[in-house]
C-alpha cells in the first residue's frame, strides 16, 4: 500500500488514460441499452413522437397495474417477439420493475436495428413514486 501513492505519482499518465478508457467504456454501454429518461420525459416522447411503450414485466406484474397502451412483452419471451414490435425508427419506451431488464432489453433491441430505445429510470417503481397514473 505504501507503494501505491509513489506509483501514482509517477505514472499519472496512465492512471489517467485508464480511468479515461473505464468512463468512455461505461458511457459507450450505457448509450448501447438505449438512452435512460425520466417519466415526464416519456410521457413528452409519448404526446409528440407517438412512442410504444414496452412493458418487460411478466403478465401477472402487468395485470396489477400498467402504464395506458403499454404492450406487454415479459423479458423472457422477448427475443421470440422482437419482430412484433413494429416500425424500427420509431420509439420504443422499455419499462420494466425496477429498470435492470430494460438495460439488457435495450442492448437487444439495438442489435436488431432498432434506433431509437429509451428505457424508463427506475421502472414502473419510479412512475409510481412520480405518482403518474396506471391501468389495471
Amino acid at each position: 500500500m505504501e507503494k501505491l501513492i509513489p506509483f501514482v505519482a509517477e505514472q499519472w499518465i496512465l492512471i489517467s488514460a485508464l480511468i479515461s478508457c473505464l468512463l468512455l467504456l461505461s458511457f459507450h454501454e450505457s448509450r448501447r441499452a438505449g438512452k435512460s429518461i425520466t417519466p415526464q420525459q416519456m410521457v413528452i416522447l409519448i404526446n409528440q413522437q407517438g412512442a410504444v411503450v414496452v412493458d418487460l414485466r411478466d403478465k401477472a406484474e402487468y395485470t396489477k397495474g400498467h402504464i395506458l397502451d403499454s404492450v406487454n412483452v415479459p423479458f423472457a419471451k422477448l427475443d421470440k417477439e422482437l419482430e412484433d414490435l413494429g416500425d424500427k425508427e420509431k420509439p420504443i419506451v422499455l419499462v420494466c420493475k425496477l429498470g435492470q431488464h430494460a438495460t439488457a432489453a435495450g442492448k437487444k433491441l439495438g442489435a436488431k436495428g432498432y434506433t431509437q430505445v429509451h428505457r424508463l429510470k427506475g421502472g414502473i417503481s419510479e412512475w409510481q413514486a412520480m405518482q403518474m397514473p396506471l391501468v389495471k
